[in-house]
């Protein structure tokens, strides 16, 4: 069974001048009492790191084509094979349906899909014949960058 759509690489929200506001005032405040504590290295970094950031905030994501067929999950020209992944979970529910993938590498363990126009039963139909089905959370941390608006 083959299933293709695409879908954004993550869900953009418009960010208000307000948002860039906060995220300087926040981001230069942290910078100044890095200084005054002698950590003139970490405050540079702080500011740099908050203009990639911002930089990397304000653009449109781009559009990624999704398949899934016997092979694996193929991500645009990156295919995750089945035997490198332990389950899958579709959070279906929440705001942005999405899947998640829980792969067997250290560095990466958790591959997030959007959804998109798909239905969410035709994907766990799909991925049931290879992987077990296993309630899976994102990171804390992705979660959080979510909610800040990145």
């Amino acid at each position: 069974m083959n299933i293709t759509w695409t879908a954004p690489q993550y869900m953009h929200t418009e960010k208000t001048t307000d948002w860039y506001w906060i995220v300087g005032i926040i981001s230069v405040t942290l910078s100044i009492i890095s200084i005054v504590l002698g950590n003139v290295l970490f405050g540079i970094l702080i500011l740099v790191g908050t203009f990639t950031l911002s930089l990397y905030a304000s653009r449109p994501p781009e559009m990624h084509e999704i398949k899934i067929s016997d092979k694996g999950v193929q991500v645009d020209k990156i295919l995750y094979p089945y035997n490198s992944l332990e389950s899958f979970w579709i959070e279906e529910y929440e705001l942005h349906p999405r899947i998640l993938l829980k792969s067997e590498k250290k560095l990466m363990p958790y591959i997030v899909i959007l959804l998109g126009d798909v239905p969410a039963e035709d994907i766990r139909t799909a991925l049931s014949v290879y992987l077990h089905e296993i309630k899976h959370s994102e990171p804390f941390l992705e979660k959080l960058l979510i909610l800040f608006g990145f």
